[in-house]
């Protein structure tokens, strides 16, 4: 299950016809008729359940192997108590997984106008660990995109990226720091991600 698929970008991106379902739940009415609206016309695959709302409409007894917070957990308010939530649709051993944008240092205007909370570190992610799940993984990325937005703020005295900005970043920062963030061994990123497992029996 993806929580806020928003555009579906992540969507179109992740979901595969080897998966047996893939829910993308989206809380905005109108991003959801236009997931739909892509479902009709062939754009998402065929396993692919669209719905509105969020994790609190999900029947309680429904379970998935994985969750995905994907550039979402900013966004909500009581991050902990959605993480708690999310373990409790988890099968056991499933995965949670949340990638969100790092450095609370790095929080500008222009955070705020997208409706984020916070911005985070691996440590600030780690004591949201949920009761019944092990954190395994814990890392940065996207390591030339944080020494940008340093640039950003630093040199050309900007806290709002323009549009030109964010494709250039999309087209070319990421794709090299996919190359370049292995040999800083993860510790550097203007993105951070956890991911957590949930304990067989909790």
């Amino acid at each position: 299950m993806e929580i806020g698929a928003g555009i579906g970008s992540v969507t179109r991106l992740l979901c595969n016809p080897d998966m047996k379902r893939w829910v993308a739940m989206e809380p905005d009415l109108s991003m959801c008729q236009k997931l739909r609206q892509m479902a009709e016309r062939g754009e998402l695959e065929k396993n692919c359940v669209v719905r509105v709302g969020t994790i609190e409409n999900l029947n309680p007894a429904e379970l998935f192997d994985s969750i995905l917070y994907i550039d979402v957990l900013e966004h909500i308010k009581d991050d902990r108590r959605e993480l708690e939530k999310a373990v409790h649709h988890l099968e056991p051993n499933g995965h949670l997984i949340v990638l969100a944008p790092a450095h609370p240092s790095l929080f500008t205007p222009f955070d705020a106008s997208i409706g984020h909370f916070r911005r985070y570190t691996l440590s600030g992610l780690a004591t949201l660990s949920p009761p019944g799940a092990k954190m395994i993984l814990s890392r940065y990325l996207d390591c030339i995109g944080l020494l940008a937005s340093l640039g950003n703020r630093l040199f050309l005295h900007s806290s709002n990226p323009t549009l030109k900005q964010i494709k250039f970043w999309d087209s070319w920062l990421v794709r090299t720091s996919v190359r370049v963030d292995p040999l800083f061994n993860f510790k550097l990123g203007k993105s951070v991600i956890a991911i957590w497992q949930k304990i067989s029996g909790s």
